[in-house]
């Protein structure tokens, strides 16, 4: 049973809703046009980056722009890209792609590879020095509204509610941020973010938002394969045997260190396909296993990214906020690239709250924001690959990418193809399970490849047991009919953290959610074919705790 609460409220300027980069960018960048703003940012995590998960070979260009000496201090400036590869996999074997036959915007010359994780505890640090109020641990659960509708502000999750509704004796109600702007923040398929677009009707215009399910492991590897600043991205196999498409990365870090991962395009068909397990056989191919063989695999973690490119991006502003980073959605697909968008974004957006608060304008809808957006080289640089992914999913690897180079080229020499291409949703191309082939995965041998259970404990996940769900479904009865009568329960196959089982319980199916297992990447609010399974917050500081990834 629920109760009532009486929460405290706490007036602000600005609240952020997320510590990743455009979150952190944009409270920094309100601190330098104007040291007085109070400006809090609210994390999730049980700490900055401990729920931050990217590659990550990183474009600089916004960092520069922001905090122009950060590589006096930052660690990301450890190891510059020295090497840039892309293969074409086979089951056995691989093609490399020369150099020169890629656009020049897939070019890798000048960035950095290292932790997005690391990078956001610098820029909080950073931030923090400024001023900055950072509160890791505080998700934010509601978005507050005045008696005229505008945004108002948001209240944190309340702590020590147990399963049932009621209170434990730890009890602490969430507390209100009353803001005159507030920024969203949250990265790719953000819970609140979702029900502002909903609220402000943000996507009339836009195609709809599609995405790539991130998986990626960090190794300790043998030193005498380690080559620092060596970045390797592959397309192909195995995904080209399983009728979908994707890729993998492989970056080589700092202190013999080597990110690795991959990402699979949520709008595959075949309801048998396993991200998961594509991953686990990928790392068996020839020429990823030579750089793995003899290493040690020392943390896992998954995350949804954006996809939708240029033609997805919603209206980024609406009465009292905005939103920034990949709650817009600013990736750029081809280079698997959205950190220093996101972060331009951020800066953006700050920029325009300064003005509009020192003009006097509170809980306004910050058009100028949208239009500087549009008018930036965010904008100019999403144009030129906005058909990359769609040529991809409609034509399939092998014509899509010959078509999307010939596109990507065509832009960069400022030749404008009259067209841009369209969406759909992911859960929308699921199939019938008796339509499609079963996939029979390899058993994980344990040493390359790994179980779901083994890997979720490389993520650091925690989260209190007794404790309301988060993971919401609608209607069980749908899930019994639909999502495993007619699609063979694809719950169990596209969560890459084991969260969900279909077992007997007598003569009937029952649907078990271990939601202690959930690494927030978001896959099921996405992916399930009825929209049933809706992601909200746990509480505070539940979930992984990456260390660096």
């Amino acid at each position: 049973m629920s109760e009532e609460i009486t929460r405290e409220s706490m007036p602000v300027d600005v609240v952020v809703v997320g510590g990743g980069p455009a979150g952190l960018s944009a409270a920094i960048r309100l601190k330098q046009l104007d040291e007085a703003l109070e400006v809090v940012v609210l994390e999730k995590g049980s700490e900055i980056g401990a729920h931050i998960l990217s590659g990550a070979v990183i474009d600089p260009r916004a960092l520069d722009e922001l905090l122009p000496e950060w590589r006096e201090t930052c660690p990301l400036a450890e190891v510059p890209v020295t090497e840039n590869h892309h293969w074409l996999l086979t089951r056995s074997g691989k093609w490399e792609i020369p150099h020169l036959a890629l656009p020049p915007l897939m070019s890798n010359k000048g960035n950095y590879t290292g932790s997005l994780g690391n990078l956001c505890r610098w820029l909080a640090e950073r931030a923090e020095e400024m001023g900055v109020q950072v509160f890791p641990g505080f998700p934010a659960s509601e978005v507050l509204y005045d008696e005229a509708g505008n945004v108002m502000g948001v209240a944190t999750q309340d702590m020590g509610v147990a399963a049932d509704g009621s209170h434990k004796p730890e009890f602490e109600p969430g507390l209100e941020l009353h803001a005159k702007y507030t920024l969203f923040a949250e990265g790719a398929r953000g819970h609140l973010t979702k029900q502002v677009k909903a609220r402000f009707d943000l996507e009339a215009e836009c195609q709809p938002q599609v995405y790539g399910l991130g998986i990626k492991e960090l190794w300790d590897v043998d030193p005498g394969k380690h080559e620092p600043g060596r970045v390797v991205h592959t397309q192909g196999w195995p995904l080209s045997e399983s009728g979908t498409w994707g890729g993998g990365f492989l970056y080589h870090q700092a202190d013999s260190q080597v990110a690795l991962g991959f990402v699979t395009a949520l709008d595959y068909a075949n309801p048998h396909v396993s991200p998961y397990h594509e991953f686990q056989r990928w790392k068996h191919h020839p020429e990823i296993a030579s750089v793995l063989e003899g290493g040690k695999r020392v943390a896992y973690g998954a995350r949804v990214i954006n996809e939708g490119g240029w033609q997805s991006v919603p209206k980024l502003a609406f009465p009292g906020g905005a939103l920034v980073g990949c709650s817009a959605g600013f990736v750029n697909v081809p280079r698997i690239k959205g950190t220093h968008t996101a972060m331009k974004s951020g800066m953006l957006a700050a920029e325009s709250i300064a003005a509009a608060i020192a003009g006097g304008r509170e809980l306004d809808e910050l058009a100028e924001y949208d239009a500087a957006v549009r008018s930036s080289w965010i904008a100019e640089e999403l144009q030129k690959v906005k058909n990359a992914q769609p040529l991809v999913a409609k034509f399939g690897e092998d014509v899509g990418t010959m078509l999307a180079g010939i596109d990507m080229w065509l832009r960069t020499l400022k030749i404008r193809l009259p067209f841009t291409m369209k969406h759909h949703k992911d859960a929308d191309s699921l199939g019938r399970a008796d339509l499609y082939p079963k996939i029979a995965y390899p058993k994980p041998d344990g040493v390359l490849s790994f179980d779901r259970l083994t890997s979720v404990s490389f993520s650091g996940t925690n989260h209190e047991e007794d404790q309301p769900c988060h993971l919401k479904v609608q209607n069980m009865d749908l899930q019994k009919a639909s999502e495993l009568g007619l699609y063979d329960g694809p719950s169990t196959r596209y969560c890459p953290a084991g969260v969900y089982e279909w077992i007997e319980e007598g003569d009937e199916p029952k649907f078990v959610i271990n939601a202690q297992n959930c690494v927030h990447c978001k896959t099921c609010d996405i992916k399930d074919p009825n929209g049933n399974i809706t992601w909200v917050t746990p509480e505070g500081g539940g979930g992984p705790n990456y260390p660096n990834m």
